[in-house]
């Protein structure tokens, strides 16, 4: 039987939605701006697009969300340029201070939001957005157990802070398609870093 390529896509190219973006790596160029950003029909806390392929699977995920357990979903963010995160990073850090605005929001370019295929979920009715009690909703908890087969993983795991950098976001879903996250899900490798091999931390190389 043959194994799963893990070469198949890149993980350095931006436009691939196997790149894996963290505090070491960078977007290149670091300016990145997808081009086929659109916006899917579903319900927006913020309306910001994101990638054609993360669309698609958002549809069809928030679809089945309603069919199987009757639940609602909202997109709370999506796809942010460098400049919006310029300005996302700036306001924590004039709130917070640098070190703690560094455990939970990237610096611009390091933000998978800048890709196009990272989408923050909320609940509808809202409750817990943006914050770790959305993993604890029937919303983050059927997203958790759901997301693989629509081609989503959960990026920032709450045991999985020293690997991704990131403190724990249930509201944080990146679309890396189905059969990746499928490949994850059967794997039990919980982390891009992990499965690829690529450096991570919670330290920023600059």
């Amino acid at each position: 039987m043959i194994g799963f390529d893990k070469t198949a896509q890149s993980t350095d190219d931006p436009a691939s939605s196997w790149v894996v973006v963290n505090k070491p790596r960078a977007l290149n160029p670091v300016t990145y701006v997808p081009d086929d950003l659109t916006y899917p029909d579903v319900a927006y806390v913020n309306r910001q697009p994101m990638r054609q392929a993360t669309a698609a699977g958002l549809v069809t995920m928030f679809h089945a969300g309603k069919a199987e357990a009757g639940l609602d979903f909202s997109v709370q963010s999506a796809y942010r340029s460098y400049e919006s995160q310029v300005g996302v990073y700036d306001d924590d850090v004039a709130r917070n201070g640098q070190e703690y605005a560094d455990t939970d929001t990237a610096r611009p370019g390091h933000s998978e939001h800048q890709t196009g295929f990272a989408v923050d979920v909320s609940a509808v009715p809202a409750q817990c957005s943006l914050d770790a009690c959305f993993g604890e909703t029937a919303q983050g908890r059927w997203l958790a157990a759901n997301a693989w087969r629509f081609g989503f993983i959960l990026r920032y795991p709450a045991d999985k802070v020293a690997v991704t950098g990131f403190t724990y976001e249930p509201w944080h879903f990146r679309y890396v398609g189905v059969a990746l996250a499928t490949e994850l899900h059967t794997t039990g490798v919980a982390t891009l870093e992990e499965f690829f091999g690529c450096p991570g931390g919670t330290a920023y190389v600059s």
